[in-house]
């Protein structure tokens, strides 16, 4: 062998182990291991993992959830958070509809008709109702209620504006203070709508007392297939992905625990199911660590976990922000079940945030 080929293998092999050497690096900061010190009062989340409602079977008795909402209710939280996009992130959101156009399209509500009765837009209801919070009095009149939700609405805040509407006694809930006869409508509507966040964040909120609830969910990690050939095919990929044992697994302990959600009972069953530690590796295994071995093609199950893992990582962003002014709180956050794991993760990596278990709560 020449010389210069003894060269060029040596520089290759060191390549090589060098490469090897880097891939096994492991950081030996943990952020998780510096909490604050004891004499704080920590920053607490507690993550209720639950089922879309919307997509629960017909035997689903909404009544069933009181004896949950009486148990989140013991552990009396400050900060109630939900799985749905600000105002705020819609109105971006818009602003780039070729990237967005189907995310707004099937996540954000328009909020032209409050926009219509308080003459505001989102960024300007938005800064409103902060002002608003900021400034409530003592003992608040039914008519600022009002005006709270009919602004709140307008910054498309439905789920607190809700809580406005209820807080409010049922002789006092009617037109007025920027409320206009299809506003009330829609709040009254809103009452029932099968949904975690009006059916178990609003009615909690209300019965602690909070002025609001909060939205951290987030869609900026959203991206536009390349046309329609390029979705269909990221389609197929993605039913690929979620064909898997796991999965099949899953469907069948949900069905189980579907028969009986005509009960309280049952509801609170499926409540604890959703909330134990295992469902996160269960997750995992049927949804997104599948999607991680798709080296197919364009690897869209690898996409589509890139755009998962960004989500949680911006909504748990949009959590830790909401300690800020006001530390050593007690949050709840409302989410998916199949989010639990990340944000429980996520949220124990930060300095001062410490996680509570859901499951003690539930029992």
């Amino acid at each position: 062998m020449s010389h210069q080929r003894l060269c060029v293998a040596a520089a290759l092999f060191c390549v090589s182990t060098l490469t090897m050497a880097g891939e096994n690096f492991r950081p030996s900061f943990d952020p998780s291991q510096l909490k604050a010190p004891a004499r704080a009062t920590p920053n607490q989340v507690m993550v209720l993992g639950t089922a879309h409602l919307s997509a629960l079977p017909a035997q689903f008795d909404p009544a069933g959830l009181a004896p949950l909402i009486d148990r989140l209710a013991t552990w009396q939280p400050q900060l109630i958070t939900v799985e749905a996009l600000s105002g705020a992130q819609c109105d971006h959101l818009r602003r780039y509809a070729y990237r967005y156009a189907e995310t707004v399209s099937t996540y954000c509500w328009d909020p032209k008709l409050a926009q219509a009765a308080t003459g505001l837009d989102v960024p300007a209801a938005t800064a409103e109702m902060e002002r608003l919070l900021a400034n409530l009095p003592a003992t608040v009149t039914p008519a600022q209620r009002r005006h709270l939700a009919a602004v709140m609405l307008a910054a498309a805040d439905r789920a607190s504006a809700l809580v406005q509407w209820l807080r409010l006694d049922s002789s006092e809930r009617r037109v007025g203070d920027g409320l206009d006869q299809a506003l009330v409508d829609y709040l009254n509507k809103l009452v029932t709508r099968r949904d975690e966040t009006y059916l178990i964040a609003v009615p909690l909120a209300v019965r602690l007392g909070h002025e609001r609830v909060y939205p951290v969910d987030d869609h900026t990690a959203d991206f536009a297939l390349r046309d329609a050939a390029d979705e269909e095919a990221a389609g197929v990929a993605i039913k690929k992905v979620w064909d898997n044992p796991a999965s099949a697994k899953r469907r069948a302990e949900d069905a189980v625990l579907h028969k009986a959600l005509g009960t309280a009972d049952g509801v609170l069953a499926l409540y604890r199911a959703y909330n134990q530690p295992a469902q996160a590796q269960a997750a995992f295994d049927s949804d997104f660590g599948a999607a991680l071995q798709d080296t197919a093609g364009r690897q869209y199950g690898r996409i589509y976990l890139t755009s998962w893992e960004t989500r949680n990582l911006r909504m748990v962003a949009n959590m830790r922000d909401l300690f800020g002014p006001e530390p050593g709180k007690r949050m709840l956050s409302i989410v998916g079940a199949s989010h639990k794991g990340y944000y429980e993760a996520y949220l124990n990596m930060m300095h001062d945030v410490r996680v509570v278990d859901t499951a003690a709560i539930l029992r």
